[in-house]
């Protein structure tokens, strides 16, 4: 029985294909798996295999023809088998130009035609886009045909594909001849080919990062992100901060700075320690500092309360508190509510620079970078090793422009190159 074959859709966003060459032409054997045609896609150009035997009694695109997905491009039957039923049964007419048909010996026409089975061949992807045949010359033998995927793969093991025996029609080369050549370990050096499993695992959102998704998500898509980016010279700050580690005998962290400069950065650029609440904007006269904390399930972001108001001793302290109760999921939400400003580190995972997403409700997020020796010029005009630390402010256009932003910065920078100042 005839059967129609179709324009399989070979991509999620395939709606038609051309036909770039016909291995086969009308009255032509076909065995299962011989290459039939090449077709390229809005992808790549793929190898077209028959998935029976046959002879292929007619062919409705010629080469060069658009033809759209799942429309009848050949027909493969027997011999002298009446190909018009099963174009008919599949409701089929020409595609792009006019069909071949195969001059048949006059043979009795069946009584009855029954609608043919569609099947859709399977196809290999090629990589390179070619349009014609691909053909290697050896000096003894002359041209060889091989098809694309298998000279693709040959470049890409390193196999002279002059040496490998071809198992398709007039011995082409396709992709298993050159799988088998690999197997059969002839090619020296070589590794045997490898055909690995693919597996994956589906774990289902926890609630953790459930609220982090919508949260994030509506403030990405909402909020008109804007970023300012400054770096900052970190040499006294820490001079600073290893004197007051060795009069106090406490560990008291950059980021303890970065959080005390914030907080009185806000104190000087109340602009920015707001929020943006729909048909009004909130201008905080507290400042609450949310530090985000990494956890195994996402992040978190305690709240350092009243930070400008604090010593570096006690923002050292709640800080470290804060960071062991995240990591032991014990935070209470009281912990992580009533932030007027975020900052985020990422200093302490080699991470030069980034920029984050702001945290609702705040206008404002702080993302810090590490601290990285540079070479820089003194006031004398002589290169010396500097400590640059990068910060980018992300900021909420609805309530912060521009302006407001690069204050705020340069107050924090102020700040943390004058780590003094902070002690007043």
């Amino acid at each position: 029985m005839a059967e129609v074959i179709r324009m399989p859709r070979m991509s999620d966003t395939m709606t038609e294909g051309v036909i770039v060459a016909w291995h086969k032409k009308v009255g032509d054997k076909v065995k299962s798996g011989d290459l039939m045609a090449e077709i390229e896609t809005d992808k790549a150009v793929m190898e077209f295999e028959s998935f029976q035997d046959g002879v292929l009694l007619y062919i409705g695109a010629e080469k060069g023809a658009a033809v759209p997905v799942d429309s009848v491009i050949a027909v493969l039957g027997k011999e002298g088998e009446d190909y018009k039923a099963a174009l008919a049964g599949a409701g089929s007419s020409p595609v792009a130009e006019k069909p071949v048909e195969v001059q048949k010996t006059e043979t009795p026409k069946a009584e009855t035609a029954v609608a043919p089975t569609v099947t859709v061949p399977v196809v290999s992807p090629v990589s390179a886009p070619s349009k014609e045949t691909v053909t290697a010359v050896t000096p003894s033998n002359g041209r060889i045909k091989a098809s694309p995927l298998a000279k693709k793969i040959a470049a890409d093991s390193g196999v002279n594909i002059s040496q490998v025996s071809g198992s398709g029609d007039d011995g082409r080369i396709i992709k298993k001849d050159i799988e088998a050549y690999l197997s059969s370990g002839k090619l020296k050096g070589a590794q045997p080919f490898v055909n690995g499993k693919e597996s994956f695992e589906d774990v289902p959102l926890s609630q953790m990062r459930k609220t982090i998704a919508r949260r994030l998500t509506e403030s990405k898509f909402s909020a008109p992100h804007f970023y300012l980016k400054m770096d900052i010279v970190m040499d006294k700050s820490i001079d600073v901060r290893k004197q007051m580690n060795d009069y106090l005998g406490e560990k008291i962290s950059i980021n303890d700075f970065v959080i005390k400069a914030s907080a009185m950065a806000l104190r000087e650029n109340p602009n920015v320690n707001s929020s943006f609440l729909g048909d009004k904007i909130r201008y905080n006269h507290h400042i609450h500092i949310g530090m985000a904390v990494a956890v195994e399930e996402g992040l978190l972001v305690p709240v350092i309360k009243f930070a400008d108001k604090k010593s570096f001793s006690q923002i050292s302290a709640e800080a470290k508190a804060f960071g062991a109760r995240a990591k032991e999921k014990k935070l209470q939400p009281v912990d992580w509510e009533g932030n007027t400003f975020t900052i985020s580190n990422l200093g302490m995972m080699d991470i030069d620079d980034f920029t984050a997403i702001i945290n609702p409700p705040d206008a404002c997020i702080l993302a810090v970078g590490k601290i990285k020796t540079v070479p820089a010029f003194d006031e004398k005009g002589n290169v010396k090793p500097t400590n640059v630390m990068a910060v980018t402010l992300s900021c909420d256009h609805r309530v912060v422009d521009g302006a407001k932003g690069a204050k705020f910065l340069q107050s924090l920078k102020k700040f943390l190159e004058n780590p003094v100042t902070m002690l007043v």
